[in-house]
């Protein structure tokens, strides 16, 4: 173990929240199609004892094993699901992941920060996404939000991230100082397996649209964060150097390294060694998205697939840029969490 100072985990869902959850949401895809009677949302209980028994087993027994402090802890990716219904299905589902997530975070105060789910919808003004968004920082105090670039599940038919109409997201975000992660949700395109292409697909497509436009001329503070490494970011760094050049832009340190930045959910050593030789340790945040998309263990190993602190304690880090890719970075991204933490001493 290198160091004293926290291990952060920018990049958790509630993967493993009560049974009733899903039961609910089921029955509300049903009331659509007129299928059944719309649930009430008084009538989802989960009760504290639920929350910790699916907590303490699952996410907080994994932190502990393997000495991550703290999780930011949002609404599970997959689940958000914004092509089913209209803004109303979206707004009611949200705001109930949201809370869950915000109650895990008042039992476990010092390992679980919420991060917000929104209540987007294909078609519908990202505008609409404010008043929940709003709720989220002021009454739940999420750090950070999920922007799901492509609503339609896996269709793409919204506008690029630089197009105006999330302009009014992005002003939120800067006026409350969070960043985004830009988390696509479930695939209904058979085309595309939702964890395997599709989350892959998007983090690599956000950024090239993030290259092709200047969204951080009119947003300068503005703070993305790509999952998942990156997608194929890193493994083709210099096509989008050269991408960039030939589309007149400035290099990419220039562009958008001072905006975006990427988390270490990468599954081996040779990729998580491509991603902190490649991509500036200031722009690595430490993530697991344990209990997510790869659950297993690695017969190769004996180890967690997920389990990313060994791949960047046996990386050729500095103690320096260990620190920052383990702490520091996210303390600096999300200040919101930053003033958390030192409230708490931390």
């Amino acid at each position: 173990m290198r160091g004293t100072t926290l291990i952060i985990d920018c990049h958790g869902h509630y993967t493993t929240a009560p049974p009733a959850l899903a039961a609910w949401r089921d029955q509300q895809i049903a009331a659509l199609d007129g299928s059944g009677p719309a649930p009430a949302r008084a009538g989802l209980r989960i009760s504290d004892d639920e929350l910790r028994e699916t907590i303490e087993p699952n996410q907080l027994r994994l932190m502990d094993e393997r000495g991550i402090d703290l999780t930011i802890f949002s609404p599970r990716a997959s689940f958000m699901a914004h092509h089913i219904g209209g803004f109303e299905t979206s707004a009611e589902w949200a705001a109930i992941c949201n809370e869950l997530c915000y109650r895990v975070s008042t039992l476990y105060p010092e390992r679980f920060v919420p991060a917000a789910m929104l209540p987007q919808s294909p078609g519908v003004d990202p505008a609409t996404c404010i008043p929940e968004l709003t709720r989220c920082v002021e009454e739940y105090g999420a750090v950070a939000l999920n922007l799901n670039p492509d609503p339609s599940g896996g269709h793409w038919t919204a506008p690029p991230l630089t197009d105006r109409s999330w302009y009014p997201i992005y002003e939120k975000m800067v006026e409350y100082d969070i960043p985004a992660m830009v988390h696509v949700s479930t695939s209904v395109n058979p085309a595309f397996h939702t964890t395997g292409a599709h989350y892959l697909n998007a983090d690599t497509t956000a950024f090239m649209q993030l290259v092709q436009g200047d969204l951080f001329r009119d947003f300068p503070q503005l703070r993305l964060v790509i999952p998942h490494g990156g997608g194929a970011v890193p493994y083709h760094w210099g096509r989008f150097r050269g991408l960039a050049m030939a589309l007149g832009k400035p290099e990419l340190e220039e562009h958008v390294l001072n905006n975006v930045f990427f988390d270490t959910c990468v599954y081996h050593q040779p990729g998580s060694d491509l991603l902190f030789e490649v991509v500036p340790a200031r722009n690595i945040l430490f993530a697991s998205e344990m209990i997510g998309a790869v659950r297993s263990v690695d017969p190769r190993t004996g180890h967690h697939f997920d389990d990313t602190r060994r791949y960047a304690e046996a990386a050729k880090l500095s103690e320096e840029d260990w620190a920052a890719i383990r702490e520091h970075n996210a303390r600096r991204v999300y200040p919101r969490l930053d003033a958390l933490l030192k409230g708490q001493g931390r």
